[in-house]
């Protein structure tokens, strides 16, 4: 009996213990204010979301939970010096990164999953530590960090892909094999080394200040494909064969546009455009050629100091042309195509002091035209008019068409 009576409140302490564990795990959300607070969870398997506080400061290691199956939330919290978890292998929905001011090390040493990633504001994180990498992530937002690597995120699959500001960001490589929506990389440093060799197909792709980009196995362009203002010489798509919708009319764009060191384009199989072709202002780019292209379904708009474009194959420009160079051109190659193969508004300028990039800037009677004297009928896409996007250059295009 005695021992009965002394067993039965340990018992007790131990449910107590046992369900107040198990309220804490099941809680809608774990704020964690110290780190006293994130050790309380050591004995959860899941959590829901997780929520580091402002006042967090110093270090907080979040161990014991091995899914997060909500968010995973750090904001304004500038004391934070360390995040880090030994246990966390997938985050459910948003890992959220925003104004951690002083946070220099960020270690999630079984992390491979997370629904979205969404970091900016870090001005002090140098490096990632993600051993096992994330591979799986719908959409990532990488912003305005210090971070010189993104060693750590080696995505198998990605819906959006936006890096920018980051301007100690010089190398970037990933094993991604689609992005079903948006690329975007720009503004970080102009040292940047970008690498997807295994993409195959993308959705929209951009690319500004970068000085290299790799994109060996891409084949298929579902939207539109622009370069602007980049520091690269090369440019290679070796397998690139289609840009935009086959059934879809201006549904995809191709632009390289100021890209001052640009000396050579090699997209050797690319037959099909489906909505405009730009290129302009490449002050290097002396010699263009695209021996597959057959289709232009938008416009094309060549402008800059190159000799007459090598287009051998085309046989349907939908759209407008307009071909000026400060060099000499040979324009009576693309005259008689005027009419038939070129549908729209045609111009074609040779030896031009001032070449202008935008249909409808050169008048259509071939090679002894001349530029436009009327500058409302000219449309500049120099660098600064660039940044504002692929879809702002494809529509224009088209409303000139």
């Amino acid at each position: 009996m005695l021992a009965q009576s002394l067993l039965l409140p340990a018992f007790a302490v131990f449910s107590i213990a046992a369900a107040q564990s198990n309220t804490l795990c099941s809680a809608s959300t774990a704020t964690i204010n110290s780190q006293a607070d994130a050790t309380a969870y050591a004995d959860c398997t899941t959590v829901n979301t997780v929520l580091i506080s402002s006042s967090a400061n110093g270090v907080i290691q979040f161990d014991g939970p091995q899914q997060v199956k909500g968010d995973f939330i750090v904001t304004n919290a500038t004391q934070l010096t360390s995040l880090s978890s030994a246990t966390v292998n997938s985050i459910s929905g948003i890992f959220h990164l925003d104004q951690l001011t002083v946070l220099s090390t960020l270690s999630f040493t079984q992390l491979s999953g997370v629904g979205s990633i969404e970091w900016s504001a870090l001005p002090v994180l140098q490096q990632l530590t993600f051993p096992s990498f994330i591979k799986k992530a719908t959409d990532v937002l990488i912003t305005n960090t210090f971070l010189s690597s993104l060693e750590g995120l080696n995505l198998d699959t990605v819906r959006k892909l936006d890096i920018n500001n980051n301007k100690f960001l010089t190398q970037f490589s990933t094993q991604v094999a689609n992005i079903t929506g948006l690329l975007n990389i720009e503004a970080n440093s102009q040292d940047l080394v970008v690498e997807f060799p295994n993409l195959e197909t993308a959705a929209n792709m951009t690319f500004r200040n970068v000085s290299s980009v790799s994109i060996p196995s891409l084949a298929t362009v579902n939207g539109s494909l622009g370069f602007y203002g980049n520091y690269l010489q090369n440019l290679s798509a070796p397998n690139l064969t289609t840009l935009g919708s086959t059934t879809e009319q201006n549904t995809g764009s191709l632009a390289f546009v100021g890209n001052g060191d640009l000396t050579n384009i090699s997209f050797p199989q690319l037959s099909f455009v489906s909505g405009a072709f730009q290129i302009a202002n490449n002050t290097d780019l002396f010699n263009i050629s695209f021996p597959a292209l057959k289709t232009v379904r938008g416009a094309i708009d060549f402008a800059g100091n190159f000799s007459t474009p090598q287009l051998p194959a085309l046989n349907n420009v939908a759209g407008g042309f307009n071909m000026q160079s400060t060099a000499q051109i040979d324009c009576g190659v693309y005259d008689k195509l005027h009419g038939n193969v070129i549908q729209g508004t045609y111009g074609c300028v040779s030896a031009t002091p001032d070449a202008k990039s935008g249909v409808g800037s050169a008048t259509s009677s071939g090679s002894s035209s001349k530029p436009s004297s009327s500058k409302a009928a000219a449309v500049s896409y120099g660098v600064n008019e660039a940044v504002a996007g692929l879809s702002v250059f494809g529509g224009i295009l088209q409303m000139l068409l």
